[in-house]
């Protein structure tokens, strides 16, 4: 990280992109996909990943706040990773103020989903 971008982060009191997670980490990430162990998109339980909804790099206070946390995941379940499109707005150099809201906007809409032999008949 440059030296001006990272005095201007500190200056701000935001957390650099590379700083380390605390100890706790792996046992609040755990006990959040044990509580919402399905992607808040698709429904999918293959390669979750608990996602932060104020960015960790923004917000390290949140780090650990189960609040701060939905589960969305990277299958490609119908083609579409949830977490870098829902999460991040398509761009992992991204995120998304609204991801609750719209993770399950796109919940209903893929329930609800015409099928082609729906739109045939």
């Amino acid at each position: 990280m440059p030296i001006i971008k990272h005095l201007i982060d500190a200056s701000q009191g935001k957390h650099p992109l590379g700083a380390a997670r605390s100890g706790k980490w792996p046992t609040v990430r755990k006990k959040h996909l044990e509580d919402n162990p399905c992607c808040a998109v698709c429904g999918g339980t293959e390669s979750l990943e608990v996602h932060h909804i104020r960015p960790f790099h923004l917000h390290p206070d949140l780090e650990l706040d189960p609040a701060n946390l939905v589960t969305l995941c990277e299958a490609k379940k119908d083609g579409v990773n949830c977490h870098l499109f829902v999460g991040h707005l398509g761009n992992f150099r991204s995120f998304n103020v609204d991801v609750v809201a719209d993770a399950a906007a796109w919940a209903e809409k893929i329930a609800h989903r015409p099928l082609h032999e729906e739109a045939t008949a």
